[in-house]
């Protein structure tokens, strides 16, 4: 009695009871015991009719209470316990049963029809939930009536109530057959469901997942999953979140892997993130359909980290298309490769997979006419993806002993430069140029490009009308020129067309910025003293083109723009060319004179950011001042006794820039002295340069001023007033090695030449210890002059007049410096 009384009141908490009495039960319908309709009568030896595990239930409680089994109504014994079953009971109540359920789920079927109110809408879901699983008639009601689609429309309910009670249906839905589960699947429902699991808040979130696992079981479904765009990708977010709740994220993965099985959703999930279906296809599958899922796999866009798994899963596979597969084939392969190349670490997988020397052969020149054109210029793009991997090539086998920068493997190479279309050209000049960029790979290259003559036509390159090709070139060219400046600056001697182009790259092409900057810098390493190279680039107006720009940079203030910078240092090396060969280009010493070089160089050394500028300008005004004391004019006087008079006073005409170190008229425009303006304190300033070489080229130019020719007190005297004395002094007792050691040892024993200086140095230990080093450990010019200067502060005894002890003023047994100022390449 207690199952009776607890049955409506579930039924009720469903929303089941639509509020009328059963008025519609047959008595005989009901069993006495749980005063429920039977399911199973069946009648006992009394006549009376029972539910079959009711009545078995009672029999046993007779038994255990120690009697004989009893009828429940009349308590007669029954001497036997045999249950027959009544059929025509049974098929009575079934019928009854089966129109009640129909009339209820009609009723349902207009409430779900129906914008219907929330306790209306969960008893018709109840009821349709009922009617599925009580048998086959009410599951034929369900779909005749098309109930399920209409459930399925309860998921875009406001009541969140009304929403998980739809869910639940729908999950007793997808239970049975899939075209149950297509059914239910209609409309938006998919959509509802995933919209549930990607809201991370949502109360139908976990029953979603559920639900959508068991919808997956269905082919037809899956294809709908797949292609809702971002399901797979929030599906595998879930999947991802173990650590958070593992029950949804194992129903998640369940669901993705229903939809791996699905081979026409391959593509969509690749699509979504999961390649993996995909590349198992391709792997098991005959090379028609591996040609098939390759073409769909070359047009989808792929993460790094999805390029790397592709590199591992199928790398080899194409490696082996690439050599051996059909024309259609390879064009595919090489499609895909040159795709996921693109990224260093998969490239390197590549690597791995040895797919290099399939690529070396389809290029090499034996071959070349057995593939287009098209599928060459892949090859040579996919190659030019793995150099640009950072891997050492010098070490990667290719096949035996050779690697991909073998001389005879670089010369084939080279060799189809030579020999192939533009687009083709392209490629392989951006594979050497990356290989060139490698300090362990550059010297191999250097090294078959001279072997092989091939810079000639390298050089050539610089007028293509090709502006791919010949960027690479000008890049390729860059590299290699800190290692072929001679044999590139011959292929421009020979060629004023040649060098022509190179400047109209560098100055007069309103171009690619990168072109531009590569052109400058393979100017600005020419060798600096081939005068031929210089005349010519005199005669092309390069060099009044470069005065303006390093005067308009300068205006602009280098130091504020990375790529000013870069500029900035080219375009000084190319102008520094020309005081290299003041001497016998007269030319170049007007156009110094024009544009005021010695003080545009000064000025460049204040950049202290830019080494490479102040080393340069330093060279530079080294240069421009050994020249002094050639254009130093002698002033002249109209009258020899105002003359004399002058000179008894020590005075000099006010007209005059009287230069003390040169006796004459000096200015730093007209004879490039460098005492008028600021350059020697600049110089001085630099002596203590953190860079060795800056300091050592400032201290070649400050050198000039105690030249031969020169009145060297006089210029001791300027070293004095812009306190350069003791930075030179510094230096030597850093006991410097090779040219630094010689040119500071020179330096201060012309100094030392100074009576009052050397009295004062003789005192100093460390000046002294520093000579001493200098004088055993130098070479034997340095040891020479070590020994001079020692002399000078008295360290050592002077034994003879061989070496006066006060050496003339205006040179000495010593000689000049300036033979050995070509210190630099």
């Amino acid at each position: 009695m207690e199952r009776h009384r607890q049955g409506p009141r579930r039924q009720e908490e469903d929303g089941s009871d639509d509020g009328r009495e059963d008025d519609g039960v047959l008595s005989a319908f009901v069993c006495p015991i749980t005063m429920q309709v039977m399911r199973d009568p069946v009648v006992i030896e009394t006549g009376h009719a029972y539910e079959r595990d009711a009545i078995a239930r009672w029999f046993d409680e007779c038994r255990e209470l120690g009697r004989g089994p009893c009828c429940p109504i009349t308590m007669q014994e029954v001497r036997r316990a045999d249950l027959r079953p009544v059929l025509a009971l049974r098929a009575a109540i079934e019928e009854w049963a089966d129109r009640r359920q129909g009339d209820e789920l009609r009723r349902a079927c207009q409430w779900l029809a129906k914008d219907a109110t929330e306790k209306e809408a969960v008893r018709a879901i109840g009821c349709a939930a009922r009617g599925w699983s009580g048998g086959r008639a009410g599951r034929c009601v369900v779909r005749g009536e098309g109930m399920m689609q209409m459930v399925g429309g309860m998921l875009r309910s406001g009541s969140a109530v009304v929403r998980l009670r739809a869910l639940e249906a729908i999950q007793e839905f997808a239970k049975e057959t899939d075209q149950d589960r297509e059914a239910v699947s209609q409309g938006d429902t998919i959509r509802t469901i995933v919209k549930f699991i990607d809201c991370e808040d949502c109360q139908e979130r976990e029953l979603a997942v559920s639900v959508l696992c068991d919808l997956s079981k269905s082919e037809v479904v899956c294809g709908k999953i797949s292609e809702l765009n971002g399901a797979v990708l929030i599906l595998s977010k879930v999947a991802g979140s173990k650590a958070n709740n593992p029950t949804i994220a194992e129903k998640a993965e369940k669901t993705l892997q229903n939809l791996d099985k699905c081979e026409k959703n391959a593509v969509q999930m690749a699509e979504n993130g999961r390649l993996e279906p995909l590349l198992n296809l391709l792997i098991e599958g005959s090379p028609e359909k591996q040609l098939l899922i390759a073409s769909s796999l070359e047009k989808i866009v792929l993460s790094n980290d999805l390029k790397i798994l592709v590199a591992q899963r199928v790398g080899s596979l194409f490696a082996g298309v690439v050599e051996k597969g059909n024309l259609e084939a390879k064009e595919v392969a090489f499609k895909v490769l040159e795709h996921i190349s693109t990224n260093a670490e998969s490239a390197k997988v590549l690597i791995e997979e040895h797919v290099i020397l399939p690529l070396f052969r389809v290029l090499s020149i034996n071959r070349a006419n057995l593939l287009p054109p098209r599928l060459q210029e892949a090859a040579a793009a996919v190659l030019a993806n793995l150099v640009a991997s950072g891997v050492d090539f010098g070490t990667v086998p290719l096949d035996g002993d050779r690697t991909l920068v073998s001389e005879d493997i670089v010369h084939s190479l080279l060799h189809l430069i030579s020999n192939t279309s533009p687009p083709i050209q392209c490629k392989l000049l951006e594979f050497f140029d990356t290989l060139s960029s490698s300090t362990g790979t550059v010297v191999s290259i250097v090294s078959a490009i001279k072997s092989s003559g091939a810079i000639t036509n390298l050089v050539q390159f610089v007028e293509s009308d090709h502006q791919e090709s010949r960027l690479a070139s000008l890049k390729l060219l860059y590299k290699i020129s800190f290692h072929m400046d001679h044999e590139i600056a011959q292929v421009f001697r020979a060629s004023p067309t040649l060098l022509g182009c190179l400047v109209e790259v560098t100055f007069l092409n309103d171009g690619n910025t990168d072109e531009q900057h590569a052109a400058l810098q393979i100017l600005a390493n020419l060798p600096k003293r081939d005068k031929h190279l210089t005349r010519e680039l005199m005669e092309q107006g390069a060099f009044k083109i470069v005065a303006r720009k390093v005067l308009s940079i300068c205006r602009r203030e280098a130091g504020s723009d990375i790529y000013d910078n870069a500029v900035l240092e080219g375009l000084v090396k190319v102008l520094a060319r020309i005081t290299y060969v003041l001497r016998d280009e007269p030319r170049c010493i007007s156009l110094a004179r024009e544009y005021n070089l010695a003080a545009l160089f000064t000025s460049l050394l204040r950049f202290n950011s830019l080494e490479e500028v102040q080393l340069v300008s330093a060279k530079a005004l080294m240069n421009l001042s050994l020249e002094s004391k050639y254009l130093t004019t002698t002033p002249k006087f109209d009258e020899p006794e105002h003359k004399s008079k002058l000179a008894l006073f020590g005075r000099k005409p006010s007209s005059f820039q009287f230069c003390p170190v040169h006796s004459g008229v000096c200015s730093i425009r007209g004879s490039f002295c460098i005492l008028d303006g600021k350059a020697v304190e600049r110089l001085v300033h630099c002596l203590n340069h953190g860079n060795k070489k800056v300091s050592e080229a400032a201290l070649a130019a400050l050198c000039t001023l105690l030249e031969d020719e020169v009145e060297i007190l006089e210029g001791v005297l300027v070293l004095h007033r812009a306190n350069g004395i003791a930075p030179i002094f510094d230096i030597l007792k850093e006991n410097p090695t090779g040219s630094l050691q010689h040119r500071v040892t020179w330096a201060v024993e012309r100094i030392l030449r100074a009576e009052e200086i050397a009295k004062a140095a003789s005192t100093d230990g460390s000046l002294g210890s520093a000579l001493v080093h200098a004088f055993q450990h130098g070479d034997s010019r340095t040891r020479r002059i070590a020994e001079a200067a020692l002399k000078h502060v008295e360290k050592i005894p002077i034994f003879s007049q061989i070496i006066d002890k006060c050496p003339s003023m205006r040179g000495s047994s010593m000689g000049s410096m300036e033979r050995f100022y070509k210190f630099d390449r």
